[in-house]
This record gives structure tokens, sequence and C-alpha cells, in this order.
């Protein structure tokens, strides 16, 4: 743990693994995108467990498992949960999702991941070993991801899901494979001018058909000022907040 902490949204305390990926906007969306009033989350490939200490500091859950498979960021995790004071509402498991022990079947009313996005047949590498697992689906692609999501979750429990548009396909088949029907999406892009770089879904363990599609979330006024001062109303009230707009609910 070789980097200072840094104070981030919600004050909370962050320690962070030198040159590991840093806590950015797809992270703080999806805390964003979370509903409240869920009682017990688990959070697969967790890293240093920031989307859980951001939900619990905006009390949208009361608890969270952090499964995370790297030894180091699991300790980190644990420090940062302790460093702002949620020790006994945290959980950290350092395995691999897909052999998270039985006894937690169907226990969890949210499951949440910012999984790895990318094939290991596509994009560079990285030599890194922990940011190449933390990109690259290393350990389990976005089914392993649903299928253990599914397994952990209470029937009518919620799954979110941060991801890349290029790969909805496999996450909205994946999810329907897997019982979790999915209710609500976000496209989120840079500007107007871009197409899409994230999205964001939640799908419900059991539920009926029908899913609402939000109005695009457009992060910048213009590309001329992609700086915090040129955020739209929608990005500021989310970051203000830390909960979307009403109408993207």
């Amino acid at each position: 743990m070789d980097k200072k902490p840094e104070i981030i949204n919600e004050n909370i305390t962050l320690f962070q693994k030198d040159k590991s990926l840093s806590f950015g906007t797809d992270a703080y969306l999806l805390s964003a995108y979370i509903k409240s009033n869920s009682k017990k989350a688990c959070e697969f490939g967790a890293g240093t467990g920031v989307i859980s200490l951001l939900c619990l500091a905006k009390e949208k859950i009361k608890s969270s498992l952090l499964v995370e498979i790297q030894e180091s960021l699991s300790e980190i995790s644990k420090s940062n949960a302790i460093e702002n004071g949620f020790n006994d509402k945290v959980e950290v498991l350092c395995k691999d999702l897909r052999e998270i022990p039985k006894e937690y079947n169907e226990s969890f009313d949210t499951v949440l991941t910012n999984p790895p996005y990318m094939k290991m047949t596509s994009g560079k590498l990285n030599d890194d070993s922990s940011n190449l697992m933390c990109r690259h689906e290393v350990n389990g692609d976005i089914s392993d991801f649903a299928k253990n999501a599914s397994r952990l979750l209470k029937f009518g429990g919620m799954f979110y899901v941060v991801y890349r548009p290029d790969r909805l396909s496999e996450l909205l088949f994946a999810c329907e494979k897997n019982n979790l029907h999915v209710k609500r999406m976000t496209l989120v892009y840079p500007t107007t001018e871009h197409v899409p770089c994230i999205v964001l879904i939640s799908a419900k363990k059991g539920a009926s058909d029908g899913m609402i599609t939000t109005k695009p979330l457009i992060m910048y006024k213009d590309k001329s000022n992609m700086s915090d001062s040129g955020f739209t109303d929608d990005l500021k009230y989310i970051y203000e907040h830390g909960d979307f707009p009403k109408e993207y609910r």
C-alpha cells in the first residue's frame, strides 16, 4: 500500500495500491446507480472496496461482503473499511468468486460489480499482473459473474453492473441465462458528439419481463471542456447527491 490515502466523494479516505488502477468515474457512477435500502450486499471484484464504502456512507446498504481474489487488494480493502469506520459492516473474502462457499447462497439482497471488461484475446495485456486481472477476464467472464450473482441473491434481489457498451449483448445474455432480468439500463456518453463509453444496468432475480431504458447520461456539455467545470447538470447532481436524478430511477 504505497500510495498516500486520498479523500474522495462522501468524505471517504481511500488507500490504494501503488501502480494499481485508480478510483474512477465508472465506479462512482455504479455506486450512485444503486438504489437504497439493501440490508446485505456483496461486491464481486471489490478491489479497494470503494464502491461498497460509498454505498455504506450514503446508507444505501447496511453491510457488504467484499469478494476479491488478489490478497494485496483484499488487505487494502480491510484497511479502508477500518479507516472509514465500517469495519463492523464489512466482511472481506479473498477468493475467486466462482469458489464462494455455498453457505452464502441466496443470502444477499444486492450484488454489485465493476468487472473486468476485456477478453484475453483483445486489447494490450498489462505487464502488471494485478492490473491485468482488473482489466482482463483472467478469473472468469461476465457469464461467471452473472451465474454467481444469481446463486448468491435472494429471490427478488438486485444485480448492478457497470460495463462496456460494445459488450452489452453479452451482458444481457448472461443475465437472462441466469434468471436475472434487466429492469433498468442507462447509456453514458462523454458528450453528445461521442458514442457511449459506459453502460449501467440493474437486473432483478426472478422478475417478469419488462425493461426501462432511461434517457442517456451526458457527462460534459462540450468536448472542448471535459473537466469538472464542464459537467452537465445531471452529472453535477450525481456528484453532489451520490444518486441519479429521479428521471433515471
